[in-house]
């Protein structure tokens, strides 16, 4: 709790009370992502039966790779997200597959190496620029591994085109609803706000008023992405109303977001009527079909926060003048000579897996090198976990599937296990990583099955990925130890100058200027949270002494509670906010 809670008159009620067991379920069955798992099944399936009835198993076996690439990466981002998101991975991985299919086409020994390292350097180069160039690099060295260690008849062309079609088979599958449902992230991402915006109000005045105006933060932080293409600067103002409506709903929640710290900072447990106006808020802004609007309770403005509560109701009833545009800040990149770094440091990891698969494996030894190409992504959390996480899931996914072909050989009964793994899969993206590597492995030994590769590969594969993580293990902490440690200050650096700016700032700049300068200090701090978390969970050296980036977080955070409160008019807490301010200055120093 706030050092604001210090004094202030009424009794702290405990607080609210845990849900009910059916309410736990219900919830946990809201979380499955059943339409992704629909879409993980259907893709990996589908181009396996055309092609075991058209006779095509090769090329439908390589749409199968793409789709499951693409199943890997599918998510409930933004319709246009996810397309630029497939678009990238299909031209990327296609075209690493069509260079390494030329490479092992050549015949010469060193030509395949060649071009993993090559492709190892261009995929690290612009893999830290951002999540679509991740994916993008990511998927240009996995094409060359799978180009260079599954031979396919025909043109050259016919794999990479084969390829691009599996990752169109799950693009179509993932936009498709766009056509029927074409704002239906907008106002999902916008509900979610409302509804912690509502729940933060019911934590005020307890212990659990920290973690619900972060969670409130978390949700206001997705849905200001998921409107970022509505609030671009210069951008026209949409025909469709339904838009115009979702841009209100949106900026009257940036207004919320700020008279609920406001309350939360008062340390008040306050009444029912007070803790549902989000939720009423949200169902005249954002109805149901055939819904009613509810009329908004009546707010006693008897402090700042309810006086500025009061204010957000008002506006709600009337027509939205401000326009001002919210920008999403874009976080810290690494610098030059990281990207140089990384790309230096995943060719090594390559090149030693390619040469340790020559070595055992002699043809078809793309393993290894995939295994690589999957786990060393420092961008996608801490390394060793990653590694970790894949060699469990490596040893679940092959025991499963060798309890599969215990049962069965019957290749149509196998097309129903890709979609159940399939799922799995898609699954596993959302929640565990581990569990995506069960899916993934299960689904890859029919794949390999189907191409009539006949060799015993359990145990192989399972060692494989072992040596293929103690590789980029190795490498990694002997060269680059501190990665997520530098990006964790840097995040951290940074977030903190949002907050000062915005204590700087706030008393001199328009409302709406003050509400985005608000928003990029709150969402800025929250990325360096998460960022800070990522690096405790990578291992160290022995009595390692890490920063306390989680205190100067916290003291920052502090720093924007009280300049929101004071900004609405709540002074109580001004004292703090100097000395909250001078904590974070000597964190920083």
């Amino acid at each position: 709790m706030t050092p604001a809670a210090h004094g202030r008159r009424g009794r702290a009620r405990k607080g609210p009370a845990p849900a009910g067991p059916r309410r736990a379920v219900r919830a946990r069955f809201a979380s499955f992502p059943l339409a992704a798992a629909l879409r993980g099944a259907v893709a990996l399936a589908a181009p396996l039966l055309v092609g075991v009835l058209t006779g095509w198993v090769t090329l439908s076996v390589i749409a199968g790779i793409g789709a499951l690439w693409g199943v890997g990466q599918d998510g409930s981002d933004p319709y246009r997200s996810r397309v630029r998101r497939f678009l990238a991975l299909g031209a990327a991985a296609a075209a690493g597959l069509a260079a390494g299919e030329v490479a092992l086409r050549s015949g010469h020994p060193a030509a395949v190496t060649v071009c993993l390292v090559v492709a190892a350097l261009l995929g690290g180069a612009v893999s830290l620029r951002g999540r679509v160039a991740s994916v993008a690099g990511m998927h240009l060295l996995l094409g060359v591994t799978i180009g260079s260690g599954i031979p396919v008849p025909g043109p050259w062309w016919h794999a990479p085109l084969a390829l691009f079609t599996g990752v169109l088979l799950i693009l179509v599958l993932s936009a498709a609803p766009w056509l029927w449902r074409r704002n239906h992230d907008e106002r999902a991402a916008l509900l979610a706000v409302y509804r912690a915006a509502s729940a933060a109000l019911a934590a005020a005045g307890t212990p659990g008023a920290t973690d619900a105006r972060r969670r409130l933060t978390d949700t206001l932080d997705n849905a200001h992405q998921v409107m970022a293409r509505h609030l671009a600067p210069g951008r026209r103002p949409e025909p469709d109303p339904r838009v115009g409506d979702l841009l209100t709903a949106f900026r009257l929640a940036v207004r919320l977001a700020e008279a609920v710290t406001t309350l939360l900072w008062e340390a008040r447990p306050l009444p029912a009527a007070v803790t549902r106006v989000p939720s009423v808020m949200a169902a005249r802004l954002l109805p149901g079909r055939g819904g009613t609007a509810p009329a908004l309770p009546d707010v006693e403005p008897d402090t700042p926060g309810l006086r500025a509560l009061a204010h957000v109701c008002a506006a709600a009833d009337a027509e939205w003048t401000d326009d001002a545009a919210l920008h999403v800040p874009a976080p810290p990149r690494a610098g030059r000579s990281a990207h140089l770094r990384y790309a230096v440091l995943l060719a090594v990891c390559v090149l030693a897996a390619q040469l340790c698969a020559e070595v055992m494996h002699g043809p078809r030894s793309y393993w290894l090198p995939m295994t690589v190409a999957f786990v060393y992504k420092p961008d996608f959390g801490p390394v060793f976990r990653r590694a970790l996480h894949r060699c469990v899931g490596t040893v679940v996914g092959v025991a499963a599937i060798g309890a599969v072909a215990l049962l069965t050989q019957d290749t149509y009964a196998l097309i129903g296990v890709v979609a159940l793994f399939g799922a799995l899969m898609a699954v596993g993206v959302r929640h565990h990583y581990a569990l995506a590597t069960t899916g993934l492995t299960a689904v890859v030994f029919v794949l390999v099955d189907l191409l009539g590769d006949d060799r015993a590969l359990y145990v192989p594969r399972i060692l494989d990925t072992a040596l293929a993580a103690a590789i980029v293990l190795v490498v990694h902490f002997a060269v680059w130890p501190d990665s997520l440690t530098h990006r964790a200050s840097a995040r951290t650096e940074a977030a903190l100058d949002a907050a000062l700016r915005y204590r700087d700032l706030s008393p001199v700049v328009t409302p709406a200027q003050r509400q985005a300068l608000r928003r990029t200090a709150y969402r800025q701090l929250a990325e360096a949270r998460r960022t800070a978390a990522h690096a405790r969970r990578e291992p160290g050296p022995p009595g390692r002494r890490l920063p306390d980036w989680e205190e100067t977080i916290t003291a920052a955070e502090q720093l924007c509670d009280a300049v929101t409160a004071r900004s609405l008019g709540a002074t109580a807490s001004a004292a703090h906010t100097a000395s909250a301010g001078s904590s974070a200055r000597a964190k920083r120093e």
